[in-house]
């Protein structure tokens, strides 16, 4: 397994990035990448966002002690999908109840967290938030709303993990539930 970095993902213009932590990354990105394959996804990656660590590697993260989250970053067309789209299909592949927690794994590492990238986009995340709160995960979502900060890319053979390795570990958390429409 080779640790070299990830190739940089171009981003097209009028493209927008959305930044998310739903537990062990690799099947964050599969479900996206599946879900969103021809409804404007240009690319998805995965990595490492919320940290106090220059360039962490995977080992350090697990280790739980750089403060970092494995993260999927997903660039999109909001032309044909739009972020409150991708937040609530968040809310509905993982489990945002427990914290610092997806199934089997825990640690900071595997907390839920949406990274904003705007004042719209916290404004967005805020609100989905509450509403799947109420309506969906009755008053127990622990899922932190933060400022995106530095994003590092995980080594080149996490990306597409699933795709090429696909016996590869799943999350049990890592499902698609069928909640009721948000009310507005």
């Amino acid at each position: 397994m080779s640790s070299a970095p990830a190739q940089p993902m171009s981003v097209p213009t009028g493209a927008q990035t959305a930044t998310l932590a739903a537990g062990c990354f690799w099947g964050v990105e599969h479900m996206y990448r599946r879900q969103f394959k021809n409804q404007g996804l240009y690319d998805a990656r995965v990595g490492y966002i919320g940290g106090d660590t220059q360039n962490p590697g995977y080992r350090a993260v697990c280790s739980g002690r750089t403060g970092h989250a494995e993260a999927l970053q997903v660039v999109f067309d909001p032309e044909k999908v739009s972020y409150r789209t991708l937040l609530e299909f968040f809310y509905k592949m993982h489990d945002p109840t427990t914290e610092n927690r997806q199934g089997p794994d825990v640690g900071t590492q595997y907390r839920s967290a949406v990274f904003y990238h705007d004042a719209e986009q916290e404004k967005v995340a805020r609100d989905v938030t509450d509403k799947v709160n109420k309506q969906w995960w009755k008053g127990g979502v622990k899922t932190e709303i933060l400022p995106a900060g530095e994003w590092w890319d995980a080594e080149q053979y996490h990306q597409l993990y699933l795709d090429n390795n696909p016996g590869g570990y799943e999350c049990p958390s890592h499902f698609l539930r069928s909640f009721p429409p948000l009310g507005e």
